[in-house]
């Protein structure tokens, strides 16, 4: 049976999900920046099955439900999900065929969403990181550019990548440009000074970061700054000690952008964000 999950639960939880690493870095990068059973609304709480343990079902405060769960039966998922009932459900981040396995189980197939999609997952040994040319090019922190440019931005991302409304990507996307500065998560390139396109790590650990948040505007599409800024961002990474990055790919163009600087397919990842994420799970 699952049991809520404790500090003392804390090491187990966290080496069981770096033998899972690909589809982890959210759970893995939330319990390690915000912990378990706190108040922030990335903070979590989960529960285990078994001592050592084989499963970890989690969701944060917000409703953002992140399961690890590789051989759950039906019956175990239906427990869990059973344990959320009646929370604020923001969405399902996690391996495919788990995160599609909790769609079907708990009826949320229907559910109206602003993103529904599997994305291919890709890794990167960062040894074998392969930086463009980077001649006239600069990567500097976030809020070192003017800030109304970077949050128009993430507010055409929002509407692009994830069927936001204007006026929910508006709010959304002027709370993650502050959020990105204030963690310095993402960077800006540069090319002869003017800002072309933004790229950032949407989880990281002290050995792994997952690329996410990646974007050029599409008047400047179609000349390698996004694989040029992400490329400078994991060179940056590496000399800091980080050995590992992991990604999954919203398009067929993103992929090839990635695979060109190193990066190698690596299983399927769903992301599932719901149209009223305050509605009860």
């Amino acid at each position: 049976m699952w049991r809520a999950a404790q500090d003392s639960d804390l090491p187990a939880i966290n080496a069981f999900l770096s033998g899972h690493i690909q589809s982890s870095m959210f759970p893995l990068t939330n319990l390690r920046e915000f912990g378990l059973n706190g108040s922030r609304p990335r903070a979590l709480k989960a529960w285990v099955l078994g001592e050592a343990p084989r499963a970890v079902f989690s969701i944060t405060n917000e409703g953002m439900v992140l399961p690890q769960c590789p051989d759950c039966t039906d019956r175990e998922l239906t427990e869990a999900i059973g344990l959320i009932r009646g929370q604020a459900l923001f969405g399902i981040a996690g391996e495919a065929a788990q995160a599609r396995q909790i769609m079907r189980l708990a009826g949320w197939d229907d559910r109206p969403a602003t993103l529904n999609s599997d994305e291919p997952g890709f890794t990167l040994d960062l040894n074998q990181l392969v930086i463009p040319d980077a001649r006239d090019a600069e990567l500097v922190p976030l809020g070192d550019v003017d800030r109304t440019v970077t949050q128009a931005w993430r507010r055409s991302y929002l509407i692009e990548a994830m069927d936001f409304e204007p006026e929910r990507a508006e709010q959304q996307g002027t709370k993650d440009i502050a959020a990105y500065i204030e963690r310095n998560t993402h960077k800006v390139l540069l090319i002869d000074g003017r800002p072309v396109g933004m790229t950032g790590f949407n989880a990281r650990l002290p050995e792994t970061v997952q690329v996410g948040g990646v974007y050029t505007p599409p008047d400047l599409r179609g000349r390698g700054y996004a694989k040029l800024a992400v490329a400078l961002h994991l060179a940056e990474a590496r000399r800091a000690g980080v050995t590992r990055a992991v990604l999954f790919a919203a398009s067929e163009s993103a992929a090839r952008a990635y695979i060109a600087i190193g990066f190698r397919p690596a299983g399927q990842y769903s992301l599932i964000l719901f149209k009223n994420p305050k509605d009860p799970a």
